[in-house]
């Protein structure tokens, strides 16, 4: 994820949901699709896996055997009101997963989505894809864990329905997942 290549090198300017669709089935590598176009997505750095795979980890077994299920890079968002298909580095999905169609690939009512940033990507994720992920009507909480430093964002859907800002600086310092809060002691 840290590249964005412009559709054009796919030789066509624009695709409809249903070429992208069709072409990501035959793909061997992810690519998101906004507004007819498509944007391939490189791999990440060690820092970036580590981090992922660390936390996917320790939400796995803290929501063992609860209602919520977390997923890996590997599960695409679909955002309907924007037409945004995604790979977030990790989604939370509370409740029964409903997908486009029930195609069993495309999920669309995530409650968290945590993104880990790279170098690369930091001001998208901070800015043109949280504005994207804001139209998910189940999403409750966007955290962003930074690769190169200690610091984490979470930004949280408070009851007046406006995101509010919480930082993370120090190891000592316990992180709450508010949709899941009664699942972590």
């Amino acid at each position: 994820m840290e590249t964005r290549e412009p559709a054009i090198a796919y030789g066509k300017q624009k695709f409809t949901i249903e070429e992208y669709l069709s072409m990501e089935e035959a793909a061997t590598e992810k690519s998101e699709y906004y507004r007819g176009e498509i944007f391939a997505m490189s791999g990440a750095k060690l820092p970036h896996n580590t981090i992922s795979v660390n936390l996917l980890i320790e939400l796995g077994n803290k929501l063992k055997g609860k209602q919520c299920k977390p997923y890996g890079s590997d599960q695409r968002i679909h955002i309907e009101a924007n037409t945004l298909f995604t790979y977030p580095d990790i989604s939370i999905v509370c409740g029964e997963t409903k997908t486009l169609n029930n195609d069993n690939w495309n999920v669309l009512n995530p409650a968290v989505i945590i993104e880990v940033l790279s170098p690369s990507t930091k001001n998208y994720d901070r800015g043109e894809k949280f504005k994207l992920y804001r139209d998910i009507p189940t999403l409750k909480e966007y955290i962003l864990v930074d690769s190169e430093s200690l610091h984490i964002e979470i930004f949280r859907l408070n009851e007046a329905h406006r995101w509010e800002l919480e930082e993370y600086d120090s190891p000592e310092e316990v992180l709450y997942i508010n949709p899941l809060t009664s699942i972590f002691p």
